[in-house]
């Protein structure tokens, strides 16, 4: 697939220019909010991640709805005070963090962003291109991603990742000792992405700490306002709308949501931008990050998964809600 990370990004902008001119007002989206949530509460689809013990206990039947709005709004429903494991939802912020730190051109030379076809954790992905991850938001990507963060060891590099992870949350952010150790225990497929990529020159640590520091990353524990205030600032140019602090620069912010277009839900990425139409990122402890450019972030929470490792409930109500404000920002399907 050949489309390029700058013409996703100029479209991104187009449509936060269209989509910013009729907001949802704050009752609308409550009521929308609620009509998901009742809706999709007793779905029984999918089941929960269990290739990573842990995630297998996790209770099945939580389900929350969080909406941010980019004037600092909150709509919650259902169980979002719950805390679960952020996972692949962590990868955005690592992004954001090393594109801060070293430019967008190095996501886009050293890590690539194109779809695999392919599943998260591939190896044969790597083998079959040019010895890179495909993108920052697959397993291999996001390992690359880690260590492309400026750190002289591995305390100072996950210490930059949590400082970052808690300045776009406004809060103080913990992992998950029993989900850590669970997968650290069981990550031996990662750590052989790590081994491949540093043995085509195309990872910037050592596997083994880049591997820790990624585990560590996808155990962190959010709830689902939480991870709703970590992505309000990409609604917003860069700027948290709870906190009013800017965590990040506006001129990356399209790129970060176009990567999210292309891959935030890995070889469903081209059925959910038919269905939804919105830039998001998922996460095998049942989260799921949506934002509406320039408007506002919506957050599903519900852990059983579809075949591609996305919360089914989280993305069924987040379909129901684009659907009933005309969010898709690529225009109305009504």
């Amino acid at each position: 697939m050949n489309i390029k990370i700058g013409s996703i990004s100029a479209i991104l902008a187009c449509a936060i220019s269209s989509v910013s001119m009729a907001a949802p007002s704050t009752e609308e989206l409550k009521k929308v909010a609620e009509l998901a949530h009742a809706k999709f509460k007793n779905d029984n689809s999918g089941k929960n991640a269990d290739y990573i013990p842990a995630l297998a206990a996790v209770p099945s039947d939580l389900f929350g709805i969080v909406i941010v709005t980019k004037d600092g709004d909150m709509i919650k429903v259902g169980d979002v005070d719950k805390s679960f494991s952020i996972q692949s939802c962590s990868k955005v912020f690592t992004m954001c963090l090393v594109m801060e730190e070293s430019g967008s051109d190095v996501i886009l030379e050293k890590v690539n962003v194109e779809p695999t076809g392919m599943a998260f954790n591939s190896i044969k992905a790597i083998e079959h291109g040019d010895g890179r991850a495909d993108n920052p938001f697959v397993n291999a990507g996001a390992i690359t991603t880690v260590s492309l963060i400026k750190a002289d060891n591995p305390t100072q590099r996950w210490d930059k990742i949590l400082k970052t992870y808690e300045k776009f949350a406004g809060s103080k952010l913990v992992v998950l000792d029993d989900i850590f150790k669970s997968e650290a225990a069981t990550n031996y497929r990662n750590r052989g992405i790590a081994n491949v990529l540093y043995n085509s020159g195309n990872l910037f640590s050592d596997p083994v700490e880049a591997t820790e520091v990624y585990t560590k990353q996808c155990s962190v524990g959010v709830n689902a306002e939480q991870l709703a205030v970590m992505g309000s600032a990409l609604a917003n140019r860069g700027v948290n709308p709870v906190t009013k602090e800017r965590v990040m620069q506006s001129k990356h912010v399209p790129l970060v949501l176009s990567a999210m277009m292309m891959n935030g839900f890995y070889d469903g990425s081209g059925q959910w931008a038919w269905r939804a139409g919105l830039p998001a990122k998922t996460g095998v402890g049942g989260g799921i990050l949506a934002v509406v450019p320039g408007q506002m972030v919506i957050v599903g929470f519900a852990p059983p998964l579809d075949k591609y490792g996305n919360s089914v409930r989280a993305q069924k109500a987040i379909e129901f809600i684009t659907s009933e404000l005309d969010l898709n920002i690529f225009g109305s399907t009504k």
